[in-house]
């Protein structure tokens, strides 16, 4: 039977960093009061600001209702507003807003300290080559992602069903 070292095997590895880096993360900004759905939303608005409700969805991986209410939870806190889209009046644009500077600037401090502890022991060279590399593989999952959705092929790898089909 095959056996695999799966110590070895980079996507198990690329999970565990990302469920740390979270964990870490969490930790830190527990004093702000945010939880961890509240603080993905807000960075990736800081990051996208002005995306729609549904990219936001799409892109988080949580069902529109499930973030719809997330965001009814941050706009009554004054940290985001909701906007009509001026070209399609069914969807809603999502902004941060002024209130959440100053957590913002706390968060990404934090952000920048868990980091700082992940990469410690790299070198300026080895920490850049290292996002390169991170970066050559996002760009080969998009390439291969974006094919696939061209080609009509669901995420799971079976082809897609065609309406009326």
């Amino acid at each position: 039977m095959f056996r695999e070292d799966l110590s070895r095997n980079f996507g198990f590895i690329l999970n565990d960093v990302a469920r740390l880096l979270r964990t870490s993360f969490d930790r830190r900004v527990k004093e702000l009061g945010l939880t961890r759905s509240q603080w993905w939303v807000l960075t990736f608005l800081f990051r996208n600001d002005g995306v729609t409700q549904s990219e936001l969805a799409e892109t988080l991986e949580i069902e529109k209702p499930t973030l719809g209410r997330l965001i009814d939870r941050l706009e009554a806190k004054g940290w985001v507003r909701r906007e009509p889209d001026a070209t399609d009046r069914r969807a809603w644009r999502v902004h941060l807003t002024d209130e959440i500077e100053p957590a913002m600037k706390t968060m990404r401090a934090i952000a920048a300290e868990v980091r700082r502890d992940a990469l410690a022991g790299l070198n300026a060279a080895e920490r850049e080559r290292f996002v390169d590399m991170l970066l050559a593989i996002k760009t080969n999952l998009s390439r291969l992602e974006n094919g696939a959705a061209r080609n009509g092929v669901a995420r799971s790898g079976t082809r897609a069903r065609k309406r009326g089909a």
